[in-house]
């Protein structure tokens, strides 16, 4: 995504150590509230616009990155700092840049948003950001010798593909839509609630679709959903294009909205692409910061995210029934 930052989301990092400083949050803007609403209901209101209690994490490594523009990829010896048209491969353990496929200033290639390492390749999120219509593609690496293999189009779709993952047997990627207007258009780029979160198959056919609630898509506002990564925990982790906070979901039991069951501070980090590492108990979330061009790594406190106990539905019995 383009450096439009609206929203301060961090401090600068500290260039001997490498900490970074708590991100200040902002709130979303609040909805205007209908005549006559009770205190009960405004509180209800506030509540869910708040969403569940934040955690923190804590930062683990920052590494120079160069090229930290858009998102990151994590293997078990390498990561990939993605830019608009350029993936570099660096070494985990000294931070050095490796190798890089970088594309021609007028070639196809032109804003590659996040990737995802899966069994020796790179998948990467690419879309014509912010041209319209809106056209999307998987565009897949080796991650050896990080050359181009393989390319996998949507065309004019659902929005602008932003991010990949496996999980499950199947492939998610999130297709953002945004309020923010163009340059040279009067109308919003998709409108930021439009997007979705998709769920495909081994073809990169549609399974199944969600939206984001949208309290969520009011702190995107007004880019949209820029990194999605599946935890160790199981649930699809969230991350829009400024605040440093990670949004984490359910698949719902019923209905098409994803269900938001915890948010979690990410200290210094300005949005973006994110990636999971898939290393068990011992998973680290990996995350980019553009204004300082860095990659950093955070210990999560995934543990402490509980899913809600109270019912949504129940079965009543004749003398019970709802009129």
């Amino acid at each position: 995504m383009p450096i439009r930052t609206r929203i301060l989301a961090g401090l600068g990092a500290s260039a001997a150590a490498g900490a970074v400083a708590l991100a200040a949050g902002l709130p979303p803007a609040a909805a205007a509230t209908p005549a006559r609403v009770g205190a009960g209901e405004e509180a209800d209101r506030a509540a869910v616009a708040a969403g569940p209690p934040p955690l923190t994490a804590t930062l683990s490594r920052a590494y120079p990155a160069f090229d930290a523009n858009q998102g990151i990829a994590v293997d078990d010896r390498y990561f990939y700092v993605v830019d608009n048209r350029s993936v570099t491969k660096h070494d985990r353990a000294t931070g050095r840049a490796l190798l890089q496929f970088a594309s021609d200033p007028d070639g196809p290639i032109m804003h590659l948003d996040s990737a995802v390492a899966v069994n020796g390749r790179l998948y990467a999120a690419h879309s014509n950001y912010d041209e319209s219509p809106m056209e999307s593609s998987i565009e897949v690496f080796d991650t050896k010798t990080m050359r181009h293999v393989d390319t996998h189009s949507f065309g004019i779709y659902r929005g602008s593909l932003t991010w990949l993952d496996r999980h499950d047997g199947a492939w998610w990627a999130g297709f953002a839509n945004y309020d923010e207007v163009a340059d040279g258009e009067t109308e919003p780029y998709g409108e930021t609630y439009n997007t979705q979160v998709v769920k495909l198959d081994d073809r990169f056919h549609v399974v199944e679709s969600w939206t984001i609630p949208k309290p969520v898509l009011d702190r995107f506002k007004p880019m949209s959903n820029s990194g999605g990564s599946w935890g160790p925990d199981g649930r699809l982790w969230l991350t829009g294009h400024d605040l440093g906070e990670a949004y984490v979901m359910n698949p719902p039991s019923a209905g098409a909205e994803l269900e938001w069951v915890g948010t979690v501070t990410l200290p210094g980090v300005e949005g973006q692409g994110i990636a999971w590492e898939h290393a068990g108990n011992r998973s680290t979330l990996w995350t980019i910061k553009r204004s300082t061009k860095q990659a950093f790594s955070f210990t999560v406190p995934y543990r402490a995210i509980s899913d809600p106990s109270t019912p949504t539905w129940r079965v009543l019995g004749p003398g019970q029934f709802q009129q």
